[in-house]
C-alpha cells in the first residue's frame, strides 16, 4: 500500500494558501477545512489538536477573495466560480496520488459549509465524509440535479444552532430536508447555540468521524 511520504511537510504548492498539519503516522487520509466569510485558515488550526487522529492530515484552506481581515469564498457579486475552479484544482492535486478520497473528509463552517455542499457534492470523487457546520445552501434544488450520485450516497453531517443569529436555523433545516428527500444521506443535528462551534458539538463530530474511520 502506498503511504504518504514522510518528507512532505508542507502543501505550499497548492493553488490556495493554506495551513497544513501532517499526520503523525503514514496515511492517505486528509481532512480539508473551509473557513467562513471573513475568516482564515489559521482560525481552525485547533481542529488538528482537538480531533488528534494520528493517521489524519489536516489542511486548512484560505478562500481567494479578501474580506475584512480575512477571506471569502464569494466575490462581490456572490459568484463562487473562481472558488470552485481553485478547489477543483486543489482536490485534483491532492487526490491524484498522495491521498485517498475514500478515507478523507471535507469540513466547512458557515460560508465554508455552503462550499462543502455546493462544491463537495459536485466534485468528481466522493469523499468518506462531509461536515457542514452552521451553514446554508445557495440553490438546494439545483444542487440535487447537479450533484454526483456517489457524493449523495456518501456520509453527510450537518449541525446548526437553534439560536444562530447569522444564518436562520429553520431556513437551513428546510434546505437540508430538500436534500434528504432528494437522496442525500445527511444526519442533521441541531444544537442550542449561536453562530459558532461548541464543545458538545465538536465531540459529536469527532465521534462521527471515528465511527466512519473504524469501517475502513
Amino acid at each position: 500500500m502506498t503511504t504518504f511520504p514522510h518528507y512532505l511537510t508542507t502543501l505550499d504548492f497548492l493553488p490556495l494558501k493554506n495551513s497544513f498539519f501532517p499526520a503523525q503516522l503514514p496515511s492517505r487520509s486528509i481532512m480539508i477545512i473551509l473557513h467562513g466569510r471573513g475568516g482564515k485558515s489559521e482560525d481552525f488550526s485547533w481542529i488538528a489538536e482537538y480531533f488528534d487522529f494520528d493517521d489524519m492530515h489536516y489542511l486548512m484552506l484560505d478562500a481567494p477573495y479578501v474580506y475584512d481581515e480575512g477571506y471569502a469564498w464569494h466575490d462581490l457579486h456572490g459568484c463562487m466560480q473562481e472558488s470552485f475552479t481553485l478547489l477543483r484544482e486543489t482536490f485534483d492535486m491532492l487526490f491524484k496520488k498522495e491521498f485517498d478520497p475514500s478515507e478523507s473528509f471535507l469540513f466547512g463552517f458557515s460560508q465554508g459549509a455552503e462550499l462543502t455542499f455546493e462544491f463537495g457534492a459536485r466534485y468528481a470523487k466522493a469523499l468518506s465524509g462531509y461536515i457542514a457546520v452552521s451553514g446554508y445552501l445557495s440553490h438546494p434544488v439545483r444542487l440535487l440535479k447537479e450533484a454526483k450520485q456517489s457524493c449523495k450516497k456518501a456520509h453527510w453531517l450537518c449541525t446548526h444552532g437553534t439560536e444562530d443569529e447569522v444564518l436562520d436555523f429553520y431556513k437551513t433545516k428546510e434546505q437540508i430536508e430538500v436534500l434528504q428527500k432528494g437522496g442525500f444521506d445527511i444526519t442533521f443535528s441541531p444544537y442550542e447555540k449561536g453562530h459558532g462551534i461548541i464543545k458538545e458539538e465538536s465531540t459529536m463530530i469527532y465521534q462521527w468521524i471515528q465511527t466512519l474511520k473504524a469501517s475502513y
